[in-house]
């Protein structure tokens, strides 16, 4: 990718934040996290096809769609990675768009055992 994250400064998921957005309501925690696990793997998929079909406009949207759910948990990594793969798509660079899905990949394999946490959490 162009322009490097510095990973060290940013949490994988920041709770304080998402439990403030939802006013520490831990049954829409719970929802929220379990419609984002749903829709992940359709997302991903789309995405990674439309970076080895060339189809930028749908890398643009799918980024899209996908960083407005990861700043929707507060996963603000995450979200900034899939930002840069948007701003590729809008720019026409194709190039870099395959480091940066697999940066996404990544992020998000890091990001899933903290949700699956969070729901744990919610449930108890």
């Amino acid at each position: 990718m162009t322009k490097d994250l510095d990973r060290s400064s940013q949490s994988t998921l920041n709770m304080d934040e998402l439990l403030t957005r939802i006013e520490n309501d831990r049954d829409l925690l719970r929802e929220l996290i379990d419609l984002f696990k749903q829709e992940l793997p359709r997302i991903l998929q789309h995405l990674r096809s439309s970076i080895a079909g060339g189809d930028i406009k749908n890398v643009e949207v799918a980024s899209h769609t996908l960083k407005g759910m990861l700043s929707g948990l507060s996963a603000m990594r995450a979200a900034a990675t899939v930002s840069q793969l948007e701003a590729m798509a809008r720019a026409g660079k194709t190039t870099d768009m395959p480091a940066g899905l697999k940066l996404l990949e990544k992020e998000i394999t890091e990001l899933l055992p903290e949700l699956d946490a969070c729901t744990a959490e919610a449930k108890a």
